[in-house]
This record gives C-alpha cells, sequence and structure tokens, in this order.
C-alpha cells in the first residue's frame, strides 16, 4: 500500500524525471487572478502562463496544487461528508507543458506513471477522449494499446452549442481551450455505475482520476477556432482519489490521510463510531481551514473570510451533534501537521497561528451555538409545512452567526427546505446592519452605528485613562457587561491601536479595579471610531465607568520592530531593485513580518543579501524615527510614499528614518532604528505575476532563527565530518562521489542484465519451436528485469519469457513475446496468468506485460506453470 505522501513523492518524482521543474503549491488565494475565490485548479497560478501574459525559466512543470471548492462557482460544501469524494480542500496533482510537449508525450507520460510506476492493471483503466480528436484517439489505441472495449469519445451535450462537453475545456468564453482526455478506474461489477458517457455514468463504479486538457485552440468572440501557435497541456489528478484507488478502498474518507484526522477527531469528540459521517466532515473541513488561515484569510462577516467562517462553524456543529461540549476543532490541527507538514512546510511554520485563530472561533461561535440551536429547534417544531421560514434564517444567521448554508444543512437532515426569497427579503431590509467586521464572536455579524471618532493616544503612551462611552452586544448598544460576557468596549481615548495599514490590532486590558474587559482585538467601526472587542471577567461593566486602558506591550514592542523594518525594506528594495517597487500589502504583528511588492522576476541570492544588508546598516547607524503631521499634498511633493490599501485624509503622518526612507503611515513605530536589533530574511516567493513577498523576523525572533540556522550547519558539518571552512568542498566531493557511483551502478546493473540474458539463454525450453524461458533473477530490479528480457528476445529469436524478482514481500513480473508469436500468446494474458498465482495482478501490451503479487512464496510453482499454459496455448 502506498501512502497518500508517498504518492505525491512518487508523482512529482516522476515528472522531475522527465525534465519538469517541481514548482510549489501556490496559496488557496489567487494573487493573479480575482474572478476566482480561491484556486480551485492546478493550472491557477500557471494561467497567465498559457496566456501568453508572463514567462517562466522553464516549460515543463509538475505541482501538487492545494485547492479549495467551497464558494462561488465551484461550492461542494454541502455535498462533503454524504459522499465518498467531495471535499472542500484536495490536492491537485499535475503536469504542464508551456508550449513544449504535447498530446503524445502527455498520454505516454499518463500511462506510464498509472501502470509502470504505480502498477494499476490496465484492465482497470478506461480511457475517454472528445468526440473528434482523432489524434489522440490513434496514440491511445494505436501506441498505448488500450482494448477498445475500454475507450470511449464524448461528444457535446445533448441540446448544448457545440464544445459543450465533458471532454472538451476552456478558460472561458474566448480564449485557450480544447479537448480533454480523462482517465477512469474501475472498481468492479460490485460497485453500481455506467461506463463513461452512458446514462449511468455518474455511479461509482467508474471514477475519474485523472484529467489531460490538451490546450490546442484559441476561441474568439464569435466562436471561431484558431489554432495555438503554441499547443500546451494542463492535467490534474486528484491525491485523494488516486490514493483510494492504491489502497483498495472506495471511499476517499478511507485513505491513510483522512483515516488519522477521523481517528483524531473520534478521539476528541468521543464518538467511537469511525463511520459517523460528521467525523468525516471535521477531518475534511480541518483541512480547508487550516491551509486557508495558512495563506492569510481570517474568519470575517465577508468573502473569503466568511466562507471560512463557514467551514468553521461547521465543523463545530458537527462535533455538537456528536455530543461534544468541548473545544476541540482547533486540536486537530497538530494531527494535520504530522499528516501534511512534511509536504507543506508552511503549515508547520504557522501550526501556532492556525490553532489560535481556530481556538478563538470555536470560542466564539460555542457560546452562540447551543441558543441558535434551540431557536431552530423550536422553529422546526412549530412549522405545519416543511419549508423554515425566511425570518427565522435571517434571524439565525443575523444574530447567531449561522451560515445560512449550516441552516440548510440541519433543515436537510430533517428533510425540510428554506424559504430562500423570504431571507433574502430580510437581508434587503437590514443590509447595512447585517454585517460587521469585528473580529470576536457574535460581533462580527452586525454593524454599529457610531459618530465622531476616537481620540487615540497610543503613540505617546501605551496605558492611559479613559471612560467607558459606549457598548455593544450582538449588534445592540447595551448599558452593562456581565461575567463572562462578549462584547464591543468604546472609549472616549483608548491607547490601543486598531488594525490598519497591515498592522494587527493590539490586544490587552481594560481594568477596573480588580476586574478587566480582556481586550482580544481592537478594530474601527463607522470610520475613526475605535473599538475594543473582548471579554469581561468580573462583577459588571457600566457605560460611564472609568477604566485604565493597558496595551499589551511586549505584543505592542514586537509589532512596532517588525512594522518599522518594513519601512526599511521597501527602502531597500528600490535601492537595490529599481523604482518600479511598490508595496502590495503588508502583515506586521509581534512574531514576524510579510512584504508583498511588485517586480517582475525572483529576487537573487545575492540580491537579498544586500537588501538585507542595507536594512542592518540602518539599524546600526540608529537614527531617531522622526514623524510629522502635514498636509497630504505637501507629503507627496516631499516625495513620501503612501502604503498599501491605507486611506490618508487631508492631514497626514509622515515617518521618516533619516533619508534612507519617508513613507505614509498611521501605525505605531520604534523611536530609535536601533531598537529593531537585527533584522532577517527569511523567505522570498512569488505570490502572483508580478508580486513578490519577503517574509523576515526581527528583533530576538532574528537572533532566535539565526542560532537555529548555526544549530543546523554544526549538525551538517557533524554529519559529514568537516569544519566550517571545509563543508563546501566535502559536499561538493560527497556529491561527485554519489554521481559517479550512480553512474556506475547504471552499468553494472545493464553489464549484469546482458550477462544473465547470456546465462539465462540455455535455460530455455522448446515449445513447438518456440522458446519458452521463466526464471527468478535475485537482486534484480524492474529496470534490469526489463532490460534482461530485451537481451533475451535478440538470443532467443522466437520465444516465450517470463522473468521475476523478489523484493521483501513484494514479486515485480514481466512477461515478453517476440513480435512473430503475438498473435497466438499475449503477454497481458501470461503476465495475469502468473500475477494471479502470487496474489497480484496486471497487463500490458501483447508483446510486453508487467504485473506484480505479494506472495512470494507461490512464485516458483507460478514460474513452473509458465510452459504448461504455453503448451496449452500453442496446442502443443
Amino acid at each position: 500500500m502506498k501512502t497518500s505522501a508517498e504518492l505525491r513523492k512518487a508523482f512529482l518524482d516522476f515528472f522531475v524525471a522527465k525534465d519538469h521543474e517541481e514548482v510549489a503549491s501556490s496559496p488557496l488565494v489567487p494573487a493573479n487572478d480575482p474572478t476566482l475565490l480561491f484556486t480551485n485548479a492546478g493550472m491557477v497560478q500557471f494561467k497567465d502562463v498559457f496566456l501568453g501574459r508572463d514567462k517562466r525559466n522553464y516549460q515543463r512543470a509538475t505541482t501538487s496544487q492545494r485547492c479549495v471548492r467551497a464558494g462561488g462557482k465551484h461550492n461542494d460544501l454541502e455535498n462533503v461528508g454524504y459522499t465518498a469524494r467531495h471535499h472542500t480542500f484536495f490536492e491537485m496533482l499535475g503536469n504542464f507543458s508551456f508550449g513544449d510537449y504535447f498530446k503524445q508525450d502527455a498520454i505516454h507520460y499518463a500511462w506510464d506513471f498509472l501502470t509502470v510506476t504505480l502498477g494499476l492493471p490496465a484492465d482497470k483503466l478506461w480511457v475517454t477522449v472528445y468526440e473528434d480528436d482523432n489524434e489522440a484517439a490513434d496514440i491511445w489505441l494505436k501506441e498505448i494499446g488500450v482494448d477498445s472495449s475500454r475507450f470511449s469519445r464524448i461528444g457535446d451535450r445533448p441540446g448544448g452549442k457545440q464544445y459543450e462537453s465533458d471532454n472538451f475545456w476552456s478558460m472561458g468564453d474566448t480564449g485557450p481551450c480544447g479537448p480533454c482526455s480523462e482517465i477512469f478506474y474501475d472498481h468492479g461489477p460490485g460497485i453500481w455505475g455506467g461506463t463513461p458517457g452512458t446514462p449511468e455514468e455518474d455511479g461509482d463504479r467508474y471514477i475519474e482520476i485523472w484529467n489531460l486538457v490538451f490546450m490546442q485552440y484559441n476561441r474568439d468572440a464569435d466562436g471561431n477556432m484558431t489554432p495555438l501557435p503554441r499547443p500546451s497541456v494542463d492535467t490534474g489528478m486528484g491525491l485523494e482519489r488516486l490514493a483510494a484507488v492504491m489502497q483498495g478502498v472506495h471511499s476517499n474518507y478511507e485513505i491513510d490521510l483522512f483515516q488519522s484526522l477521523i481517528k483524531a477527531a473520534s478521539k476528541l469528540t468521543g464518538c467511537d463510531n469511525l463511520e459517523e459521517k460528521s467525523l468525516r466532515v471535521i477531518a475534511d473541513h480541518i483541512r480547508s481551514c487550516a491551509f486557508l488561515v495558512v495563506d492569510g484569510v481570517l474568519p470575517s462577516n465577508e468573502g473569503r473570510g466568511y466562507v471560512l467562517r463557514r467551514i468553521i462553524r461547521r465543523a463545530i456543529r458537527h462535533g455538537y451533534m456528536l455530543g461534544t461540549s468541548e473545544l476541540f476543532f482547533y486540536r486537530l490541527v497538530e494531527t494535520l501537521c504530522d499528516e501534511m507538514g512534511a509536504a507543506y512546510p508552511e503549515l508547520r511554520e504557522a501550526k501556532s497561528q492556525v490553532a489560535r485563530v481556530l481556538k478563538l472561533e470555536e470560542e466564539r461561535f460555542a457560546e452562540t451555538l447551543e441558543q441558535g440551536m434551540k431557536i431552530l429547534d423550536q422553529a422546526i417544531a412549530e412549522l405545519d409545512g416543511k419549508e423554515i421560514p425566511g425570518e427565522t434564517v435571517f434571524k439565525l444567521y443575523d444574530t447567531y452567526g449561522f451560515p445560512t448554508d449550516l441552516t440548510a444543512d440541519i433543515a436537510r437532515e430533517r428533510n425540510l427546505t428554506l424559504d430562500m426569497p423570504g431571507f433574502e427579503a430580510e437581508m434587503e431590509a437590514q443590509r447595512q446592519r447585517a454585517r460587521a467586521a469585528s473580529q470576536f464572536g457574535s460581533e462580527q455579524q452586525v454593524e454599529i452605528s457610531l459618530d465622531g471618532e476616537t481620540d487615540f493616544t497610543g503613540y505617546e503612551r501605551l496605558e492611559d485613562e479613559a471612560t467607558v462611552i459606549a457598548m455593544f452586544q450582538n449588534g445592540e448598544s447595551v448599558d452593562t457587561l456581565g461575567d463572562g460576557e462578549e462584547g464591543m468596549v468604546v472609549l472616549d481615548r483608548t491607547p490601543f491601536y486598531a488594525e490598519s495599514g497591515g498592522q494587527v490590532g493590539d490586544t490587552g486590558l481594560l481594568r477596573l479595579g480588580r476586574e478587566a474587559f480582556q481586550v482580544l482585538d481592537t478594530q474601527k467601526r463607522g470610520g475613526d471610531v475605535f473599538v475594543h472587542i473582548g471579554k469581561f471577567k468580573g462583577d459588571v461593566l457600566n457605560v460611564g465607568d472609568s477604566v485604565v486602558a493597558e496595551v499589551d506591550d511586549e505584543k505592542r514592542d514586537g509589532t512596532a520592530l517588525n512594522h518599522s523594518a518594513t519601512h526599511l525594506i521597501h527602502a531597500a528594495l528600490r535601492n537595490v531593485l529599481g523604482n518600479h517597487v511598490q508595496q502590495k500589502g503588508s502583515l506586521v504583528d509581534a512574531e514576524r513580518l510579510r512584504f508583498d511588492f511588485s517586480h517582475f522576476e525572483p529576487v537573487t541570492r545575492e540580491q537579498l543579501k544586500t537588501i538585507e544588508r542595507m536594512v542592518n546598516e540602518q539599524i546600526r547607524e540608529n537614527h531617531m524615527v522622526e514623524t510629522r503631521i502635514m498636509s497630504l499634498d505637501d507629503a507627496k511633493a516631499s516625495g513620501a510614499m503612501a502604503l498599501f490599501g491605507e486611506k490618508y485624509a487631508d492631514q497626514v503622518r509622515v515617518l521618516r528614518m533619516s533619508d534612507f526612507s519617508t513613507e505614509l503611515c498611521g501605525g505605531t513605530h520604534v523611536k530609535a532604528v536601533g531598537d529593531i536589533g537585527l533584522f532577517k530574511i527569511t523567505a522570498e516567493t512569488g505570490i502572483a505575476s508580478g508580486v513578490r513577498r519577503i517574509e523576515g523576523v526581527t528583533g530576538a525572533r532574528a537572533i532566535e532563527w539565526m542560532e537555529a540556522d548555526e544549530d543546523r550547519l554544526h549538525r551538517i558539518t557533524d554529519l559529514v565530518k568537516a569544519g566550517r571552512d571545509e563543508i563546501d568542498d566535502k559536499i561538493a566531493q560527497l556529491l561527485e562521489r554519489n554521481r559517479k557511483l550512480e553512474k556506475e551502478l547504471e552499468q553494472l546493473k545493464s553489464k549484469m542484465a546482458s550477462a544473465a540474458g547470456s546465462d539465462l539463454a540455455g535455460s530455455a525450453v522448446d515449445v513447438h519451436g518456440i522458446k519458452v524461458l521463466a526464471s527468478n533473477l535475485e537482486g534484480a530490479d524492474p529496470k534490469s528485469l526489463r532490460e534482461t528480457m530485451d537481451q533475451l528476445k535478440n538470443k532467443l529469436g522466437s520465444a516465450v519469457i517470463v522473468l521475476a524478482t523478489v523484493a521483501g514481500n513484494k514479486v515485480s513480473l514481466v512477461a515478453g513475446v517476440t513480435k512473430d508469436q503475438t498473435k497466438q500468446v499475449k503477454a497481458g494474458d501470461l503476465v495475469k496468468f502468473v500475477a494471479e498465482q502470487v496474489g497480484g495482478k496486471g497487463g500490458g501490451r501483447p508483446d510486453m506485460a508487467q504485473a506484480g503479487g505479494n506472495n512470494p512464496e507461490a512464485l516458483p510453482g507460478a514460474l513452473d506453470s509458465v510452459e504448461s499454459w504455453v503448451r496449452e496455448k500453442l496446442g502443443a
């Protein structure tokens, strides 16, 4: 059995060996395609390459792309957990040709990977092509040798337009398009379902595992098809579906990856029945939620953040259905990292942050879920018919944070429907207060109406006395907050910075004697009103109370280091790369910084070293950070740069760090540049066409990063037994030695194959004028078997040959029949006959076929039976 991780690696290694560039998965937020909510296919990050807008330094690529389909056009959410193969998150394996190879190589690569690398039996695979694609059909039938009984031509949909077919792909109404060739796996007659193209094709017997898209034409607005000057290839194969096939299970949820998550969810929820659909939902949803957070999406009430919140709350609700009242969902992050962290190191790096985000959202929703369920249960109990009123659906959404599809999910389980027109009417009537951008509890679900602005004192101090002037719960104004209650608190003045310009909102405490309101986030509402979002712990907090507002100074200081460093990075980038560099986004908190900027190619290692050195030179010079308030026009005239996404009034705050950096910025910063201490770049990547990202750390975090790097270097010197000054030469020597040994090994294997062919030829038995040979080659590998087979065919003339080798508990078989005898004896039939005796299956061409098995003990008898089988076939 191959694990999901092994299959992922096998796929990528296969195509790297075919001169493909292994390209890392792009984020789930598609930076180069505003038409998509999430990355939903492997080709998304290459869209501009296929359109000719972007050029790469490679013409072949392979990826394992993380994808989400849970919103917009591609939305599988309501089916997740109820079917065998629907997921919100999945991995798509793909290989791509940008005007390089086309149909012939793509088809051969696919078939070789499935039947040779993975050893899937050819008679379990079904192939489809577009009805008019004779070129692909000939390759499959004449070159690959696919049995015509397992081959279909799929035409246009009945009543549809030309090229509207499951086997014809297009990027849109116009642009690149072309026919597809799909490969299906046959789960066998025990599963209901018809062959592709038949009315029963939606059954589960024949499951599509790989789609080969041939971008062959350009379609104009009039529907005219023009052949592309450089046809390209885009393929996609679901890792989960492939794992199910390779692991011999019918449902994706039975594969190793999901089973570990399901078992972890079972333990956390106390549900012992591993077949529970709710466990499947939870196992699926932790993957999409975790990776969305990794890629910068946070729960909110609109856009991508709203989709994330829907998924999180659906998972929590299924935990509630299983009877758990404890926080559990965020605890699955650890298991997920164990399963997928090696393939996606960014998940491991963000593990703590992901767990924090999910835990906070879980805490928010857990406190409102029970009450919302009571309201829904009561509404259902009072129904006269089978439809839940739109007013109830809206109340659950507006007040209790229930996404409508979660309510629909519950309704479906009880054979009910929703009054969606009524819901939409309620939404329209209250749209202005239906959304809030808060980051805590049900406060995120509604707007609050506030006038005026908050007096922000946080530039000068981290502690200040203030008066509570307003409070809100569930979007409604309240006069008091009791012990344990969540809400929003508005002060007349505050040292808390509200999230803006890429800088996170402050956290801390609003002290009322020994009691305190714990601030978990600070946001802006109504323009310039700061709201403190969190939970009160104490007797009672009243409007009009005086409090001491205390910012978490450690978090603020760490955030200031990173924010000031982004200004230095921006200036250094423009110095090193050119004035075309513009900030395209940033995220700074106490742990790290992320800076996105416009640039047309990867930043070289030397350029990164120069940028890092330049920033650290500024830190050592320790100039004071100056701030001035001036008109926006004067600021622009002085050359001050505006930060991405920031809105500025007529009077702006200008931040200056000597002559090196001058920018408009309302954030909080260090007093002197030297306070940053140290800056270290930890990563530089491309996130979209023309957009790059630098990630880094400062201060103590930078020291910790460098110490870890030093530790790694020490471990390497110990492993190669060389000093620091000798390590480069030592590793180069080891690599060169390894290359020589690999070359010598290949030559030795070739010689052994040739020698084995000579030695074995004398062992062949004559059966009616045909040489028959069946032998076990100890120590050989599948490649050696094939080479030896070629040697024997040349030596024996007319021959039927079976060669085998054993590695551990695995038997590898190769059967060969010389061309002049394939009408009488088929290699595929022979290898199948032998494979069945050693617990396996196989198949292939009439002249060459391969198979495997897992019962080495039966191999001698299986090989002995070859001669009698051939005699029977020949009638001798």
